[in-house]
Parts: structure tokens; sequence; C-alpha cells
């Protein structure tokens, strides 16, 4: 640039022109054109602020000027490029692995003192995100991870809108009233024909079964504080594959959790078990439509009718929580008869996830009650400090608006036409995947046939190999399916997991079958990690105590348990 303005102050004067741009500006241009220095001419020209001054009007000045040759044009826009080439600057000429940015250490602790290109920042970050999993491939996951491009291009249209602005932003407050109210009328909430629904949009289920819980609590402490009685002990039953926000509930807000016990091949709550552990200071009994461990349902009606029974026996006014996370918008579509929802009266509230089987990317759920006496007045705020009176009931605040608009986008686009189709071919997919493992003859099925859309499976043979060093193998194509064990007291099963979901097609779930036969194979050909038991030979094995079959597979168990919960992380709930 110095050098630029050095040779500008060399111009000959004596052979200066006044020319015409023939540019695309809307008035002509006139600049000091110098046929012996052409570059400083067009950085003149180029950069305005350092104008010699205002020119007089070309009438005023036509003895003095000659129009421009297309020859001198061509010098001149040949001389443009030259001085904007020298001008950019070292750092936008350089690609980003040309540049310092990809050896300089990214900052981990403390924010950089320096900023760096926007290019620059967008590769490395990129770059780095290269090592997580394909969530396409990700089938640990319930999670939705893929949805129209039309959905898409709401979603980021939406994306610097904050939900809580609802006189701000009212028309996203009435679709998350529209979502509500759809559900609800899913769920057969008993609702007039225009009666408006009580419910809730939070973020997953974890918030919404919070919400819940706390209704129930208050509930609870108001009954017995009208009858003159105790409330600093309060008890929630469920069983012991609920999922892990149950315990965030009992653990955050006081709550005894009382959980039934899983036995073999029997992997849910058992409703007799769950009522016989009811007593005067149960809040409620939470059932799952949709076990996280083998997708299977809970029988919700079983467990009201005995319910209904032990409170005419004692008094008591027991209600039961749906925890529908994963079966709720399954279970309407696909077993239509199957009575779980507000048809039977105990039933007070459920909660369902969006980002689930409601097909919405991660971030919303829904909570929904039976009436309004079921959800404590005291319970709601009212703020006015964002422009008008709002009813508020959540644990967060601000919250984007994307995953409720994405959510009304899915209800009206699909209908109940589009949600039954997408889910009968999930559960095709899925009886596919099933038995075309079984076909191997190397696995035992742990999930049902009527459920969540998964297959839950475990190995006949665990003597050389276990499920974990299979889960671990199967990443090497690509696949990430998880195994752990059961809950107490069915500890001893390990299995595998594969969650259909809406984009998992036939074609994957062949491809699946094919790339688990071939991991078999090659652990089949290694050397087994599990130890012998002693009395086979002498050597070296003898230092190790014989064991049963049974007492072998927990203790191998317990050791995988160990390793992995050393590593992991929770899911998503």
């Amino acid at each position: 640039m110095d050098d630029l303005l050095g040779r500008r102050k060399a111009i000959p004067w004596g052979k200066i022109k006044l020319q015409k741009s023939k540019t695309i500006l809307s008035q002509p241009t006139y600049f000091l054109y110098s046929a012996s220095n052409p570059i400083n001419s067009i950085y003149n020209f180029c950069f305005p602020s350092i104008y010699i001054g205002h020119l007089p009007r070309p009438e005023e000045e036509e003895r003095h000027t000659k129009v421009q040759s297309n020859q001198s044009l061509l010098l001149t826009l040949i001389s443009h490029t030259m001085v904007l080439s020298k001008a950019v600057s070292e750092a936008s000429i350089h690609s980003t692995f040309a540049s310092r940015y990809v050896r300089t250490a990214l900052p981990r602790f403390r924010m950089a003192e320096n900023s760096i290109p926007k290019e620059a920042a967008y590769q490395i970050i990129n770059d780095e995100l290269m090592l997580d999993g394909n969530p396409r491939l990700n089938l640990a996951s319930f999670v939705t991870t893929w949805m129209e491009p039309e959905c898409d291009k709401l979603v980021m249209a939406a994306i610097n809108k904050n939900y809580v602005d609802m006189d701000e932003y009212p028309v996203t407050t009435e679709l998350q009233n529209r979502c509500v109210n759809m559900i609800a009328h899913l769920f057969n909430a008993p609702l007039g024909e225009s009666e408006t629904a009580v419910g809730v949009g939070t973020v997953g289920s974890s918030e919404a079964i919070m919400l819940a819980g706390l209704a129930f609590k208050r509930r609870w402490q108001n009954r017995r504080k009208a009858e003159g009685k105790p409330c600093d002990k309060p008890n929630i039953v469920t069983g012991a594959n609920v999922q892990v926000c149950w315990e965030k509930f009992a653990r955050y807000f006081e709550v005894e959790l009382k959980e039934v016990k899983l036995s073999d091949g029997y992997y849910v709550m058992d409703p007799e078990k769950a009522v016989e552990m009811v007593d005067e200071n149960t809040i409620c009994v939470a059932a799952i439509l949709g076990s996280t461990l083998n997708g299977e349902f809970e029988d919700v009606k079983r467990l009201n009718d005995l319910l209904v029974e032990k409170n005419k026996e004692t008094g008591w006014d027991t209600p039961i929580h749906v925890d529908a996370a994963s079966g709720g918008f399954i279970a309407p579509f696909l077993y239509p008869e199957l009575e779980w929802d507000f048809r039977l009266p105990l039933v007070k509230s459920i909660n369902v996830s969006g980002h689930k089987y409601g097909l919405v990317y991660a971030g919303i759920g829904w909570a929904i009650w039976r009436s309004k006496e079921d959800l404590p007045e005291e319970l709601i705020f009212h703020i006015n400090y964002l422009g008008a009176d709002q009813p508020t009931f959540t644990l967060n605040f601000s919250k984007g608006s994307s995953q409720v608009i994405a959510q009304y986008y899915q209800l009206i686009r699909l209908g109940f036409e589009g949600y039954r189709n997408i889910m009968e071919n999930c559960q095709e997919n899925a009886m596919v995947l099933k038995e075309g493992l079984e076909r191997t003859g190397r696995f035992d099925i742990v999930s049902k046939d009527n459920g969540v859309p998964l297959v839950a499976f475990s190995l006949k043979d665990r003597s050389r190999h276990d499920e974990f060093e299979v889960s671990d193998y199967l990443r090497r194509f690509g696949w990430i399916v998880p195994a752990y064990t059961m809950p107490p007291d069915a500890q001893h099963v390990t299995v595998l997991r594969v969650v259909i979901r809406e984009d998992f097609s036939r074609t994957l779930a062949e491809r699946l079958v094919l790339d688990v036969e071939k991991v078999l194979h090659e652990l089949d050909a290694l050397p087994s990690k599990l130890p012998t038991a002693a009395g086979e030979g002498d050597g070296p094995r003898s230092r190790f105590v014989k064991m049963t079959a049974l007492e072998t597979q927990r203790s191998v168990t317990e050791i995988w348990k160990k390793f992995v919960m050393s590593k992991k992380t929770n899911g998503v709930c």
C-alpha cells in the first residue's frame, strides 16, 4: 500500500487526462488517468476516499479531455485487477491448511486473545467433528436424525426465536397450543370438541416427567394437609427398568424411589408387585409404555385395575403416570385398541418425546394432563415483563421455537395416515432384522414383537466372547450398537439393542445382519478372552477357581460393566 502511495506522488502531472469510466455505476464516473502510471490512476478510482478532489463537470473541461481509447480501457481493467490482487491480505489468499491456524493449539480452557478468520474457525471445528459417529448409523439412540428439507427450512428460519417471548411471537405460541390439543386427543383425553387441553411443551421427556412428578407431589401434599396427616415422606413406585430421569426426579425433589425388581425373562415392571409396594405415601405409580431396555410395553390396564381395587379397599387415591417417551407416538397408530392412556380412569398425566417417534430433531417433549384439576394452580407462574401476562410451568425458561414449529409441521404434514405408515415400516424393518439375526443361530431375541420397533438380543454362547466385543467390532463398520446389562435383579443378562427409526431402511437392516456375521467370524478366529475354569488341565490355568457357567457369566459381566461405566456417558432421554 505504501508503495502504491509512493508511486502516486511520482505521477508526471503534465500528462494527466480526464477519463470516463465505463462501469455499471448509475452515473458516469470520472477519474484522473496517467498514461505513464496507470496503476496509481486505478488506485484513485478504486479507493475514492483518497481522491485528489472532485473534478468539474465534463462540459466545462471538454477542451482538456479526450475520450479513452479501447486500448486504454483494457489497460485500465488490467491495472484494476493487479491492484485488487495486491490489496488482498495474506490471511485471505491462503487456504486454511496453508495458514498458521492449523499448527496452533486450539483453546480448551481460556478464550484466545486474538481472533481468527471465519473460514479457519469453521474448517477446524468441522474437521474435529468428523470424529463423531454418524447419527444415521447411531442405532443406540431413539432420537430422530432425519427430517424433510422443507421442515429443515422452517427450523432454520425460526432458529433465532425465543419460545418464551409469547407476546412477541404469538403465532409460535398458538402452534404449541395446537400441538398440545392434537396430542391430548391422540391420547383420548376426556375433552369436548372445542375444549382446550392441559399440557406444555418441554425440552424432552426428562423435563416433562419432572413437571408431572411435581404435580403429583403437590396434589398429594395438599390432600394430606387437608386430612391433617404428615406429608414429609412421599414415595413413587416404578420398575427398575425406568430411565435415569426418574432417579433424578426422586433425588432432586426428595421423593423416595421404590423400584420393582426385574427377573429372568420378565424385564418390565410386574403390576402385581408394584401395587403391593403402594402405601399411603405413594404419590403415583409410573408405568412405561416402551421400555428403554427391550421396547416392551408395560401392562398399564392391569395396573389400573389393581390400583382401583386397592384404592377402594384403603380409601387412598393413588394415581398413575404413563411414561410414553418412546411408545406415545407408536401405540395410537399400531395398537389403537390397546388401553394405556386417558381411557383408564387413574391415568392422570402422560409424557411423550416429540424428538423420538414424534419424528422431530432433539429438543422437544410434551407433558399432557387429564384435566385442569390434575395440575395444581400454585405450580403455574404468571409473568408480565415480556409485555403481557403469560402463564408458565416449566423448569426451563428461554428455549428455541424451532422444535415446536417442527412438531406442528409433522402433525399436519403426515396426519394419522402418515404416522401409521411410518410406524408400520419401522415395525416391518425390525422384523427383517430380527429374522436375520435368528438365522445366524447365535442369538436369543430379548425384545417383543409388540412394542417399540427395536431388536434386543444376546449371545447364546458366551463362553469365548461376549456382547461388548460384538458391539466394539461393529464400530469398525460404522455401526453404533450399544451393549448393556439389565437392571436388578437381572444384572447377569447382557444384551445388544438396535433401535429402528424412520430412516433405517430394509437395505440397512440386511446390511447390518451381514456385518454382524462378519464380526462373529472375526471373533471366532480370535483366542478367547474369558478365563477357563480349573480342572480341565494342569499348568497356568490351575490358578482359576472353578465356577459354574452362571457364576462365570456374572463375573465377566461385572468386569465389563465397570469398564464401560468408567467411560460411558448417559444417553438422550
